[in-house]
């Protein structure tokens, strides 16, 4: 085992628990690829193999769904699931399952997404598959770059990168995909905020063993701990925060801030301006590490965030905690929950608009964004 320029740790550790006998040989033997390597915009030698070859890590790309419902048979309460809604429509991929495959190639109110997972970055994003005029599909390369998930297209076999959703390597070097609002909250917030919720199911096209879907490979990670956190080395140095802290991630009008959860902890809410764009941060209790505890639902709570455009009927609303995860306008007394639902109050039955955010890890978003302001009450 090396460090995070050489075998990927949490790949290996995924393909042991699914039932492999030994650590997969090194991706460079084994891929071919049809990329243009000459049209780059980061070095290679910052790519770095993660052990599995390409779609070693297999994507979801005929996903299925059942009602939440049927899911509440095998998800907890308080386990981690990304969110992803698009105009009347709203899914949910428990963490549980994109834990182990990484990409679920989707059409989500009839928009075409691909939702996205890195363990090792705490980077739960979506973006849209429309571009330059043909649909894409995404795969895993089996490579990481500041130990973050390198995708490709299928269709150029372009390498992006996941948490900034770069085009680095390849037909599509120097473009960007186009983010879709996501956001990561609690099994129970989700089945109790999303009425009509539709839920990746753990029928994932997995011939063979399954994998242990609610286990995580990742036990003590976000804790500084085990074997996987000790062999990787995380970006530049920068002590504002501490390495895994999670953090808020925004980033408009060339301008970048960073929210800590720390810091909402405290006060569940900041109303913020970044690049000219109001947003409301919201922050609950109740949502599981998924890199904590060797079975997901137990891990510690770490909470959940969610961003909304606070203008309703071009008003300008500011939030305040009202307690129990509830939220409340100092505009109307409306109430609200994380879900940007207004439940009680003038505004009742009123719904915020996402806006784009990560729930990035500090080193991560440090890393991608070294000019970024951290928030402060």
């Amino acid at each position: 085992m090396r460090s995070a320029t050489g075998t990927h740790i949490h790949a290996i550790g995924v393909l042991f628990l699914i039932g492999c006998s030994s650590p997969p040989a090194e991706a460079s033997g084994q891929d071919t690829w049809i990329t243009d390597f000459s049209k780059r915009t980061v070095p290679l030698e910052q790519i770095v193999s993660g052990g599995p070859p390409k779609d070693g890590i297999r994507s979801i790309d005929a996903p299925k769904f059942v009602s939440a419902r049927e899911a509440d048979r095998w998800l907890e309460d308080p386990e981690p699931v990304g969110v992803v809604r698009v105009g009347d429509e709203v899914k949910a991929y428990p963490l549980q399952i994109l834990i182990f495959h990484e990409i679920v190639n989707d059409v989500v109110g009839e928009k075409p997404v691909t939702v996205t997972y890195c363990p090792l970055c705490n980077t739960t994003l979506a973006f849209e598959r429309a571009f330059d005029g043909r649909l894409l599909d995404f795969g895993t390369t089996g490579r990481l770059r500041h130990s973050d998930l390198v995708m490709y297209d299928r269709q150029t076999e372009s390498w992006w990168q996941q948490a900034t959703g770069e085009g680095i390597v390849g037909a599509y070097a120097g473009r960007q995909l186009v983010f879709v609002p996501a956001s990561v909250m609690s099994w129970e917030d989700v089945r109790e905020q999303f009425e009509g919720v539709k839920v990746l199911s753990r029928e994932t096209g997995i011939e063979g063993r399954a994998p242990p879907y609610g286990r995580s490979p990742y036990a003590t990670y976000d804790r500084g701990r085990g074997p996987i956190r000790q062999f990787f080395g995380f970006g530049r140095d920068d002590d504002r925060l501490q390495a895994m802290e999670r953090i808020v991630a925004l980033d408009f009008g060339g301008e970048a801030l960073a929210v800590p959860f720390s810091e909402l902890e405290d006060v569940r809410v900041a109303n913020v301006e970044v690049g000219g764009v109001r947003v409301a941060v919201l922050w609950a209790p109740g949502t599981a590490s998924a890199v904590d505890r060797q079975y997901m639902a137990q891990g510690r709570d770490v909470g959940a965030s969610a961003t909304y455009d606070p203008v309703v009927g071009g008003r300008v609303l500011t939030f305040e905690n009202a307690g129990d995860g509830r939220f409340r306008d100092r505009e109307t007394g409306s109430v609200w929950n994380l879900a940007g639902r207004a439940i009680g109050g003038e505004l009742a039955g009123a719904q915020l608009t996402e806006v784009v955010h990560g729930n990035h890890f500090w080193f991560a978003w440090g890393t991608f964004k070294p000019d970024t302001e951290v928030w402060r009450r």
